[in-house]
């Protein structure tokens, strides 16, 4: 089994800043991108930004400026820093994490996390 956990959500008022995590484990598991995902009540799940094994990122027009994507390959672990937040965002933040081939680097699934709730009041 693969698993991918996040953490960090929490409530905090519109202009702050949030610092979410997602730790990817399992046995001999070999990862290519990942990215961040949010999904508001009523709304289909988009994507928030992404970032390639080499660290190349994109991102949501929506969050340009003021999130920013990061990982740590070693550690298995993705990032997403919430800056100047907006209650737009408000949303359920899940993590993907894309599971490849250890030996001929093929797609084989995403994984996804339980999801955290980040909330942003005015």
């Amino acid at each position: 089994q693969v698993h991918v956990v996040e953490s960090g959500g929490g409530s905090v008022q519109a202009g702050g800043s949030l610092r979410l995590s997602c730790a990817a484990s399992g046995d001999l598991i070999c990862i290519s991108a990942m990215g961040w995902y949010r999904q508001a009540p009523g709304k289909e799940r988009e994507l928030v930004a992404d970032i390639s094994s080499g660290g190349s990122t994109n991102y949501a027009d929506s969050v340009k400026g003021r999130f920013t994507i990061s990982r740590d390959n070693a550690k298995k672990t993705l990032y997403l820093q919430m800056n100047n937040v907006k209650p737009e965002d408000t949303a359920v933040y899940y993590c993907k994490a894309d599971i490849r081939g250890c030996y001929n680097d093929r797609y084989i699934l995403g994984s996804w996390g339980q999801g955290t709730q980040v909330t942003v009041s005015s």
